[in-house]
């Protein structure tokens, strides 16, 4: 296996099937002694991100429709549309 002049590595399709690396996996090259080993590392959110249940339960409640239904606000948000207006 050669180093791209970008510092990159294939890693064979059979290794990545066998420890089910995919694309966006996070891996990491461990030296161990004389050794570099490859490590698939479970993805975690970076600093300050926010997985999306996370972001979900911090804007829970938060939402003000001014008690329209769905429908409604949309329609309040987009504006009048006069090309559809029959008044």
């Amino acid at each position: 296996m050669r180093v791209t002049e970008k510092g990159q590595v294939t890693i064979p399709k059979e290794i990545r099937d066998r420890l089910g690396i995919g694309p966006g996996s996070e891996v990491e090259f461990v030296e161990r002694d004389s050794v570099v080993v490859l490590e698939k590392r479970e993805a975690l959110p970076r600093q300050g991100e926010q997985t999306f249940e996370e972001w979900a339960a911090s804007v829970a409640g938060t939402f003000d429709t001014m008690g329209m239904d769905g429908k409604a606000y949309v329609d309040w948000l987009r504006g009048p549309r006069e090309d559809l207006d029959t008044h």
